[in-house]
C-alpha cells in the first residue's frame, strides 16, 4: 500500500496570534491541553497512516511536543508556511513516503475520515497531485463566517470549484457571493469552507519551492493559491463534518468557540 505520512507544521510567531501553538484550550474535564497537543492527538487517530510529525523552528514548541510524546523536525524560520515547511521537512530528513499530509496545527476538531478520505483518493487517482477537502456550509456555519468578516477578523478561508472539484480559487472573502442570493433561502448559491489541510505528492512539493509567491499569494495571504497561479489544480474533495461541528482556531476568539463545541461533543 502506498504509505502516507502526516506532517503538522508549527509556527510560533503567527502575525494573528503569537504563540498560537501553546494556547491552551480546556476540556470537558476542565483540563487544559495546548493546540499543538490537541491536533496532534487528532492527526494520531487517522488510519493507515506511516508517521506523523510535528515540524517547527521554535524550541518551546519542540520541548512541548517531545514531553506529550510527538516525533519533531526541526526546520528553519525561513519556511514561510506550511507547505514550504512540509517540503523542506521531507528533503531534509529523506522522507520518501509518496503522499505527504499537510495537517495544519489550528484544527484540533479535525475528524480522522477528513485525512483518510484524501489519502483514499491519492491512492485512487494517480493524476491528482494535490487534494484537500471541503465542508458544504448551513446557515449556523454561515452566520459565524460572516460575523467574523463583519468584526474585521481574517478567519476561514472560502473555495470555488468546478463541476469536477478541481479547484477554480481560495479566498478569505465569503465565495461566492451571497448578494443576489439570499443565504437563508433553501436554493441559495453553495458555499464550501475550505478546511486547511492537503495532501500531496512529493513531487509537487518539490516543484513548489521553486515558485515565487505570486500576487494573488499576496492579496489573499493563502499558500494554496500558489499553486493554481503556477497551472497545478487542487482536488476539492467533499466532506462532512456528521454531528460534530468543525471549527479552526485562526484568532485569539476562536479558543472560546472551539471550547464551546468541546463541551457540547
Amino acid at each position: 500500500m502506498m504509505k502516507a505520512t502526516i506532517i503538522i507544521p508549527a509556527r510560533y510567531n503567527s502575525t494573528r496570534f503569537p504563540g498560537k501553538p501553546l494556547a491552551l484550550i480546556r476540556q470537558k474535564n476542565q483540563e487544559s491541553l495546548s493546540l499543538i497537543e490537541l491536533t496532534w492527538r487528532a492527526a494520531k487517530k487517522v488510519k493507515d497512516i506511516h508517521k506523523v510529525y510535528i515540524a517547527t523552528d521554535n524550541e518551546l514548541i519542540r520541548k512541548s511536543a517531545i514531553n506529550f510524546g510527538a516525533d519533531v523536525l526541526m526546520t528553519p524560520e525561513k519556511c514561510e508556511n506550511g507547505t514550504s515547511r512540509c517540503a523542506y521537512a521531507i528533503k531534509k530528513y529523506s522522507i520518501s513516503d509518496e503522499v505527504i499530509i499537510n495537517f495544519q496545527g489550528d484544527a484540533p476538531l479535525t475528524p480522522p475520515h477528513f485525512v483518510e478520505n484524501l489519502v483514499d483518493h491519492m491512492r485512487n487517482d494517480k493524476e491528482t497531485l494535490v487534494s484537500t477537502p471541503v465542508i458544504k456550509v448551513d446557515l449556523s456555519h454561515y452566520e459565524k463566517l460572516l460575523a467574523d468578516k463583519n468584526a474585521g477578523l481574517s478567519g476561514a478561508t472560502t473555495v470555488v470549484f468546478d463541476k469536477n472539484q478541481k479547484s477554480l480559487y481560495f479566498s478569505k472573502e465569503i465565495i461566492p457571493s451571497q448578494i443576489v442570493s439570499n443565504p437563508k433561502e433553501k436554493k441559495r448559491v453553495a458555499l464550501y469552507h475550505h478546511v486547511g489541510i492537503y495532501a500531496y505528492r512529493a513531487s509537487a512539493l518539490s516543484e513548489y519551492t521553486h515558485w515565487e509567491k505570486g500576487p494573488l499569494e499576496q492579496s489573499e495571504g493563502l499558500e494554496q493559491l500558489r499553486f493554481l497561479e503556477n497551472g497545478y489544480k487542487i482536488h476539492c474533495i467533499k466532506v462532512k463534518a456528521g454531528s460534530k461541528k468543525f471549527w479552526e482556531v485562526n484568532n485569539p476568539s476562536d479558543i472560546n468557540i472551539v471550547q464551546e463545541i468541546i463541551k457540547k461533543s
